[in-house]
């Protein structure tokens, strides 16, 4: 059975997980503010909801988890007024 958050309707199918972009740095550890341009894309997120996973593969993320994903990875999908990323659990790096 698919896992998910209260805070999203929607359940990805088989490997698939959905996943929340944390909030790009706005300041660096010298204090100095990034503007918008050049901000970069963040590749960490919190994972909201979970497919059910493959035949022979379980899933071994779960909603809840903070991950980091490539730089590249996912689709950006928005659901309920929220901008999210949709991706294969195999373009996920990390579970942090």
């Amino acid at each position: 059975m698919a896992k998910k958050t209260s805070s999203i309707n929607i359940t990805p199918l088989h490997d698939r997980v959905i996943v929340k972009a944390a909030e790009a740095e706005t300041k660096t550890a010298g204090g100095i503010i990034i503007p918008d341009t050049a901000k970069e894309k963040p590749q960490r997120g919190t994972v909201m909801a979970v497919g059910t996973g493959k035949k022979d593969e379980p899933m071994t993320v779960k909603a809840g988890d903070t991950v980091l994903y490539g730089k590249y990875a996912g689709t950006e999908i928005n659901i309920e007024g929220q901008d999210l990323l949709i991706m294969r659990e195999s373009d996920l790096l990390a579970i942090i």
